[in-house]
């Protein structure tokens, strides 16, 4: 199938009400944020990850997954017979072409392969950017209890009052931006073609309906925002286009956002040919 032939840049609303969209590991999993102004932060390895989830649902092979053994897959490319007829020196650009056909994530987002057999690496032509709050958000700490127990000696040491204690952190609600960039000339190279631009928007828009617990709480993408070019190279910087879109309080006197209600969203379009601006909205 053949790759994209348009540049692509978009900008990714989405939202959490009553839960912790990404905790820092770092930090006993408090919600990420930056230390300087309190924007709240969701990683981009995070949001690739949902994509991920979501594709694989979707039906379609991915090489970063929970358990996978990286150097399997790529040792597997090697077996394939139009890898073995190859000499030596094109053993690795065909193993790696294999597993661009192979996975969706490698020909998306790209992909080191060369840790076992080697099969070379891969510059995804799809990348995102940190998702950063509009406004300042805080974090809540809250105690949990367990009424049950682990082990039969931990259930002796229990008399009628005792729990096992936790801590669970939220931000009461926060709504996100992140900027990502679609390039026509990497897609070349890994052969991301229109059904997977497709798929992906797909999953932009969905990921977080298939990705809900309790620690999460409420979370949805509320815009996606796309500015598509007419050529592969592109008709105006990234940042002129962004800066397109603003995001505002209807009403900032009323104290702390707690839905998306209170806000609203602005864009320029005047002169903003040959790009278009797609908008799809969940």
């Amino acid at each position: 199938m053949d790759a994209i032939k348009k540049r692509y840049d978009f900008v990714l609303l989405f939202d959490v009400q009553d839960g912790n969209p990404n905790g820092d590991p770092d930090a006993g999993n408090l919600p990420r944020i930056d230390a300087e102004t309190g924007m709240g932060l969701v990683s981009d390895v995070c949001l690739k990850r949902k994509v991920r989830n979501y594709v694989q649902l979707a039906g379609q092979e991915i090489f970063i997954k929970e358990k996978g053994v990286l150097n399997t897959l790529i040792a597997e490319s090697h077996e394939q017979p139009e890898v073995k007829s190859k000499t030596k020196g094109d053993k690795t650009e065909a193993a790696r072409s294999w597993m661009c056909s192979k996975y969706y994530d490698i020909r998306t987002f790209g992909a080191v392969m060369s840790t076992g057999e080697n099969a070379g690496q891969v510059r995804g032509p799809v990348q995102i950017t940190f998702a950063r709050s509009v406004e300042p958000v805080v974090a809540l700490e809250h105690s949990i209890t367990r009424m049950a127990v682990a082990t039969e000696a931990e259930a002796e040491k229990q008399d009628g009052g005792n729990r096992t204690m936790g801590r669970k952190y939220t931000i009461p609600y926060g709504l996100y931006l992140a900027h990502g960039f679609v390039s026509a000339n990497l897609a070349n190279q890994t052969g991301f073609s229109e059904k997977d631009l497709q798929l992906f928007w797909d999953a932009l828009l969905n990921m977080f309906e298939h990705d809900r617990s309790a620690a999460r709480g409420m979370m949805s993408t509320r815009g996606l925002y796309i500015f598509e070019h007419n050529s592969a190279l592109g008709n105006a910087p990234a940042h002129s286009l962004f800066e397109r879109i603003s995001v505002s309080r209807k009403n900032p006197a009323s104290g702390p956002a707690r839905s998306f209600a209170e806000y609203s969203i602005d864009i320029n379009q005047a002169n903003l040919e040959p790009v278009s601006l797609i908008k799809k909205l969940a």
